[in-house]
């Protein structure tokens, strides 16, 4: 359902003709992110350049009730920047510039179309680092992130995207501008309100600026690869190393399947083994080589079949990026890849590895699993074909069971992907009937006329 020529008239007016896409190969486009299976047209894609464009395009939508759905560069793995029936997609990828770097308070003020990427390398200009590095980080803008409260490889020991912004600049469905947070390492005066529009998907406001705080580039860092015939031996020389009082930067494991995928794709010599884990830690060179040595005694007791170190930056950058590198492997295996993001305390890590095993074996599904086995973070991948109508409904059934069995174990359906649509029957459950109040009446006060992003994280009424 395209919007109506009045309102097409309208923004054309407000942003001019080469800021609005009605075209339907334009709008076809925009018409999903990166989340495998789901696709709607919208009834246009417009660009902000500023703020006050947004604050334009949110007074029109607030008289005319048309719902937006606000949009970075489309990777989300949730479907929340899925476009609803006639809806503008408020797109802003064009609001890309950096502000400000601010060594002095260790702040950097950025656009939100910014990508993850361009904010590590502004920081890393002035010899200052920030940490949060979701998989997608090349082309992710870091106002999704900050949508989605991002993670990423290093959340074990540095945190999430809400653990690194101080303020932000939100404009709210009646085109206000709201300003919360400040450069200020404490302040406590009044609600957090930052940290409800962290999360929040798109629902609540439009953020356009964002007040990130940055730290110390790393002294040394030293990146280290084991293998091991058995998944539970990689979980147990995880949870010996935390018993250990060791915070590695980075955790990461791959199962067998998701090691060949990637080993075909990056080809730098990974080893065929069951399982394989990705360990690095970073700081003061002392520290760096005393962490090192221990996490490899470690995985030595747990009887690791080789350990490689990095030798220079060059090899642990081609470790990584082989890591990062898994859901695009596992992506060309099959025409649909559907990748999920179920979380456990990592005392349960091994017990939930295990059981989507059986959860595979049990609907006939092919599931590559690998994530940030530091912070309990699994990536369950369904290697699938959305044309197959009754194997697509082995996969919800499959998806309901892990997600069942997260919750049960103490853990949340999501860990950093958000929820979106793909998600969205299984937060009552996982929430209970007091959060979900409390969220839906929230929502109701700030989005009164349902114009923003309707249908995601959960339904109103």
């Amino acid at each position: 359902m395209a919007c109506s020529p009045e309102i097409i008239h309208e923004l054309i007016r407000i942003l001019g003709p080469e800021l609005v896409l009605t075209a339907a190969e334009d709008l076809l486009v925009y018409a999903f992110d990166g989340t495998a299976a789901l696709t709607q047209q919208p009834g246009c894609v417009v660009f902000a350049r500023d703020t006050a464009d947004i604050q334009a395009v949110l007074r029109l939508a607030q008289r005319t009730q048309t719902p937006v759905v606000t949009r970075g560069s489309g990777t989300g793995l949730s479907g929340g920047s899925l476009p609803v029936p006639g809806c503008i997609v408020l797109c802003t990828v064009r609001m890309n510039r950096i502000l400000e770097v601010d060594p002095a308070n260790l702040t950097l003020l950025t656009e939100p179309g910014a990508t993850t990427l361009q904010i590590a390398e502004a920081a890393a200009a002035v010899g200052l680092f920030y940490p949060p590095d979701p998989g997608s980080m090349k082309i992710s803008t870091i106002g999704g992130n900050v949508a989605e409260n991002s993670g990423g490889l290093r959340g074990l020991k540095y945190g999430i995207t809400r653990n690194y912004v101080m303020g932000l600049e939100v404009v709210l469905p009646d085109g206000e501008i709201l300003f919360t947070g400040n450069k200020c390492v404490k302040d406590v005066a009044g609600y957090s309100l930052k940290d409800l529009f962290i999360g929040s998907e798109g629902t609540l406001g439009v953020i356009t600026r964002i007040l990130l705080r940055l730290i110390p580039q790393p002294a040394a860092k030293q990146t280290l690869v084991a293998t091991f015939d058995a998944m539970d031996a990689a979980a147990q020389t995880v949870s010996d190393i935390i018993a250990a009082k060791i915070i590695p930067c980075t955790l990461e494991f791959l199962d067998r399947t998701t090691l060949r995928c990637v080993e075909d794709y990056a080809k730098i010599g990974l080893p065929d083994c069951e399982a394989l884990l990705l360990m690095e830690t970073d700081g003061h060179p002392a520290q760096v080589a005393d962490e090192a040595a221990r996490m490899e005694e470690i995985a030595k007791t747990n009887g690791c079949l080789a350990i490689r170190r990095a030798a220079d930056e060059a090899e642990a950058n081609a470790l990584a990026g082989a890591r990062r590198s898994a859901f695009s492997a596992l992506a060309r295996v099959a025409p649909t890849t559907i990748l999920e993001d179920a979380t456990v305390p990592r005392s349960e890590l091994a017990r939930m590895i295990r059981f989507v095993d059986q959860v595979a074996k049990k609907h006939r599904l092919r599931i590559g699993t690998f994530g940030h086995m530091g912070d309990g973070n699994l990536h369950p991948t369904f290697l699938t074909d959305e044309r197959n109508t009754e194997e697509m409904h082995r996969v919800h059934l499959a998806f309901r069971e892990i997600f069942d069995e997260a919750i049960r174990l103490g853990g949340t359906i999501t860990g950093e992907h958000g929820v979106g649509v793909a998600k969205k029957e299984f937060l009552p459950k996982f929430l209970g009937d007091a959060s979900m109040r409390v969220m839906r009446g929230l929502r109701r006060e700030l989005d009164p006329q349902g114009i923003l992003n309707p249908g995601k994280m959960f339904d109103v009424e």
